[in-house]
């Protein structure tokens, strides 16, 4: 009896809606998320997006990426917060019956750059909550739904992409909490690669260097001395439709066979050099 309903079950939380693959997008109206989600939406998938703006904030970003005919969610969610989370999965699932894509892009810088010995315990928890407890619990989420896919249809393969940052690997003493949450993140994508392999779901971390964004306008003028005394090997800033093209690749199945994968998309940043 508890086998048959199980089953049942499983059918019904696998059921979907639109033929159309569906990805989520965090943060997906600004900054990288919108390089990513326009990406996407040339590759044809559906698109749901969050961030913590309201609608009517983001209503240019979306008419935006609708324009093409893209069938396209948008709710306001905190994805530190675990009642947010869980509506925002549920509004996918009203609406598309399917996720075939997570792209765990959302991410907060410190409010304040703060020497490592000087930083406190507030910031900290702001930037990890948002950076690391958020995406992990909601990949949890999100690979059960997945995981029950895969159960109900053997062709099914989802895919998660963790977007974290070359931080995760350089040390930056004056935005400490940055780095451990990027580093805790990559760590994340490793965990979730070897536990979801046997569903057949792939997961890749895509690992952003210096980006033009709002998050980066304030240090600009910085990076753009140090790009000039040869910080990169190709000496421009990157752009969020640099990341967008990466994510898009992984969502074709371009890399078929490397999940747990690292895709640097740093202009060459991270190469060693004597």
């Amino acid at each position: 009896m508890f086998a048959v309903a199980s089953a049942a079950k499983v059918r019904h939380t696998a059921r979907m809606t639109t033929e159309r693959r569906v990805a989520l997008v965090t943060g997906g109206t600004r900054g990288i998320g919108l390089g990513v989600a326009r990406a996407l939406a040339r590759e044809g998938f559906s698109l749901a997006l969050c961030g913590r703006r309201a609608a009517a904030d983001v209503a240019e970003a979306l008419k935006t990426l609708e324009a093409p005919g893209i069938d396209v969610l948008y709710r306001a969610a905190d994805v530190s917060e675990r009642g947010d989370r869980d509506a925002l999965l549920a509004a996918v699932r009203e609406r598309f019956g399917r996720l075939d894509l997570l792209v765990n892009n959302a991410g907060v810088a410190p409010a304040r750059r703060a020497d490592l010995l000087e930083a406190d315990e507030e910031s900290f928890d702001f930037v990890v909550r948002t950076n690391l407890r958020g995406p992990y619990f909601l990949t949890q989420a999100a690979a059960r739904w997945m995981v029950d896919q895969h159960a109900a249809d053997a062709a099914f393969q989802g895919t998660i992409v963790f977007v974290t940052s070359v931080s995760a690997e350089a040390a930056s003493p004056n935005r400490g909490e940055y780095c451990v949450s990027k580093a805790g993140l990559s760590m994340a994508a490793r965990l979730f690669a070897v536990r979801l392999a046997e569903s057949g779901a792939r997961v890749y971390e895509v690992r952003p260097g210096i980006v033009r964004t709002d998050m980066t306008a304030g240090v600009r003028a910085a990076y753009d001395r140090r790009m000039a005394d040869g910080l990169l090997l190709q000496p421009r800033w990157g752009l969020p439709d640099d990341v967008g093209r990466a994510v898009a690749a992984l969502a074709r199945g371009d890399l078929p066979y490397s999940t747990g994968a690292v895709i640097p998309v740093d202009g060459g940043f991270s190469v060693p050099r004597l």
